[in-house]
């Protein structure tokens, strides 16, 4: 069966269409065209701002002329993370569907369902000729995933709208009304790569088979963090052998728990037996201390060809026992929302090669002042060994208003639907809430979307009837917008 068979047919078509346009973050300029033409072709006003964000305005259908301008938000970036097996070209190719029972999701990639899925439900409503709606202004940003750079330039001029619906959630049974904000946190240094002698031994370790994950939204369940995990292991040779690094690459993306992760490491030849041995028995003590999260983590190990340098044995020190000592994972827990993780980092990429020792880390918080002290700890960390240091990317968090007029209107609505009340959260995600709210401080905002696990990793998907549900939701939803003040 096709993904284009499922229903409602009107959303998935769009869904499919779109990942067949290969739309990852910084590079979005395919899918910016796809969304002019589309608005074009429906005869609607299409605009794209001086940073490529895509408005598409859609009047209001008869008789609900009089009710509040809508604004529909999702992104248009996707992140493009893929197994390191999968031979995947994401810059040409389109992705991959597969139906597995009640979901939907991607051989071997991200399947895009976040925020897909969002923009193609707006698709499929500003193409309706049948769906009872107010004035629609949809907004399409770019570049969230990798510095929500849409939103932070956002020309305000564009937009009128007072109610915004962020759909861009990943449980239909919550209502977010809140978010955490986040910054960047790089670090370089340049080290002087030593000569390795040609009686030494390499042996190559390889992480893989990890969960991964979004960063934010999966941040508290333990997963394994490859990079951390061999750090974990070239300590506990350091503590025993004089092993070197020569190479060291993990992790992908800065807002991705790193799955995969791999080393190259050298050492007198004599050690070789007991490298090997040390190896194998730690690599057991962690897949035991993580076999109820991690069931599918591998750790392998092999000879492979001598490299001609390596970092010197000071510098595999300095550079491991930092990278052991960068806080990552939950740093506070909020006391005021009983479930929430207030404050994070997560050490997303490492690189050791050729004489250059990179990070990119990413701080998360919901609080200003708890994301500027992990921030600030993490950075700490890095120039402690004479680290260059740059955080960038800064954005706001989102915060809650338990009062607002469209989470009274929804929350009474999911209550009617379904008998139950939704759980009204704040996440601990990025969303852009909180930096258009910033845009249009008056602007009444909410988000929510469809049952989406395992974000940002090959693991991702969609739930078909979860999918169905959030779509009728919708629709009623925008029956009940109120009138214009």
């Amino acid at each position: 069966m096709s993904v284009r068979n499922l229903e409602p047919q009107v959303l998935w078509k769009h869904f499919a269409d779109l990942n067949d346009v290969p739309r990852p973050s910084k590079k979005e300029e395919r899918v910016v065209a796809f969304m002019m033409e589309f608005g074009k072709s429906l005869g609607l006003e299409t605009i794209k701002d001086s940073i490529d964000n895509v408005i598409i305005k859609k009047p209001a259908t008869v008789g609900m002329e009089n009710r509040a301008t809508v604004v529909l938000q999702s992104h248009l970036d996707m992140v493009h993370q893929k197994n390191g097996e999968t031979v995947f070209d994401f810059d040409t190719q389109g992705i991959e569907m597969l139906i597995e029972g009640d979901w939907v999701t991607a051989n071997g990639t991200t399947l895009g369902a976040d925020n897909g899925i969002g923009v193609a439900t707006i698709m499929a409503l500003l193409e309706s000729t049948d769906i009872p709606h107010p004035a629609i202004e949809a907004l399409f940003t770019i570049d969230e995933e990798t510095g929500m750079t849409g939103a932070i330039h956002v020309d305000p001029k564009n937009i009128s709208g007072t109610i915004l619906l962020n759909l861009d959630t990943e449980d239909d049974d919550e209502l977010s009304i809140g978010c955490a904000g986040g910054i960047d946190t790089n670090s370089s240094f340049a080290y002087t790569n030593e000569s390795v002698s040609s009686d030494s031994k390499a042996i190559e370790i390889v992480i893989k088979g990890l969960l991964g994950g979004h960063s934010g939204m999966d941040i508290h369940r333990g997963r394994g963090n490859a990079n951390k995990l061999m750090t974990r292991i070239i300590r506990h040779l350091l503590d025993h052998t004089s092993v070197r690094v020569a190479s060291f690459d993990g992790g992908s993306l800065r807002n991705a728990i790193p799955r995969e992760a791999k080393a190259t490491i050298v050492f007198s030849a004599n050690e070789l037996t007991t490298i090997e041995s040390l190896v194998k028995a730690f690599s057991e003590e962690l897949k035991v201390e993580f076999k109820t999260v991690e069931t599918a983590l591998v750790i392998e190990f092999n000879t492979v060809d001598l490299p001609s340098n390596a970092a010197s044995f000071d510098d595999t020190i300095k550079f491991v026992d930092t990278l052991y000592s960068v806080v990552n994972g939950v740093y506070r827990m909020s006391p005021d929302i009983e479930g929430l993780v207030e404050a994070s980092s997560s050490l997303a990429r490492v690189i050791i090669k050729d004489g250059s020792f990179t990070t990119q880390s990413l701080q998360r918080s919901s609080v200003e002042s708890s994301k500027k002290d992990v921030a600030n700890m993490v950075k700490s960390s890095f120039e402690l060994i004479g680290c260059d240091v740059v955080q960038n990317g800064d954005y706001p968090g989102w915060s809650p208003n338990a009062h607002s007029p469209i989470l009274t209107i929804m929350k009474d609505l999911y209550i009617k639907r379904y008998n139950e009340e939704p759980k009204i959260k704040a996440c601990h995600a990025g969303l852009e809430c909180g930096i258009l709210g910033k845009h249009f401080p008056k602007m009444d905002m909410i988000s929510f979307g469809p049952n989406i696990r395992a974000a940002h990793s090959p693991d991702e998907k969609v739930q078909i009837s979860s999918v169905q549900k959030y779509w009728g939701y919708l629709l009623e939803t925008l029956t009940q917008i109120p009138a214009k003040n």
